[in-house]
Parts: C-alpha cells; sequence; structure tokens
C-alpha cells in the first residue's frame, strides 16, 4: 500500500486503526491494519517506508483523516533475560498524528 492509496482507504473507512513498529536500527515502518489483514506502507518501488521518528510520519501523513494510532515495540531485554513463560507481549502506545508543535 502507497501513501496515496493508505489516503484513499482511510476516509473509505476501509482502515480501522494503523500501527507504528518501532524496529531495531532507530527507525519505524507502517502498517495500515485493514479488514484484508496487516498490510505495510510502502514506497513507489514496493519498499517498506521507513521513518526516522513519530515526528517525520506526523508530517508525512498530515491531512490524513482520523485513524487510532498505535506504537508498537517488542521489548527485548523480557526475552533476553527469560524473564517468563511463553510469549511477550510488544509494548503498545497509542500515538496521536495531529502536529505537536
Amino acid at each position: 500500500m502507497n501513501l496515496n492509496t493508505l489516503f484513499d482507504q482511510v476516509g473509505a473507512g476501509k482502515v480501522r486503526a494503523l500501527e507504528l513498529l518501532s524496529l531495531e536500527g532507530g527507525f519505524y515502518l507502517l502498517r495500515a491494519m485493514a479488514d484484508a489483514g496487516p498490510v505495510t506502507l510502502s514506497d513507489d518501488h514496493g519498499q517498506a517506508l521507513r521513518f526516522r521518528s513519530i515526528t517525520q510520519l506526523r508530517q508525512v501523513l498530515a491531512g490524513l483523516p482520523p485513524v487510532p494510532c498505535m506504537l508498537v515495540q517488542h521489548v527485548v531485554h523480557d526475552e533476553m533475560c527469560g524473564q517468563g513463560d511463553g510469549p511477550v507481549a510488544p509494548l503498545r502506545v497509542p500515538v496521536t498524528l495531529d502536529e505537536q508543535w
């Protein structure tokens, strides 16, 4: 899904939420939670679109109709230290897409 398609899909109500995935290396990927399942936002060449910060994401998505957005970050320390049995749920924090400054 490219940026234009994302705006169209959100406007049409086909995207329920967005997930901003925080990945190792200091960058983020955006996933649209659509009826058909999660879809990663990509550039014109079909490569996953990387964001350097939440501020950059807000700038790129300026004018997007309101849609819930969650920052999703896996907590690798829990996995490394072996704190619990079974899977460790990622940290999920609501993020507003409105300009903060």
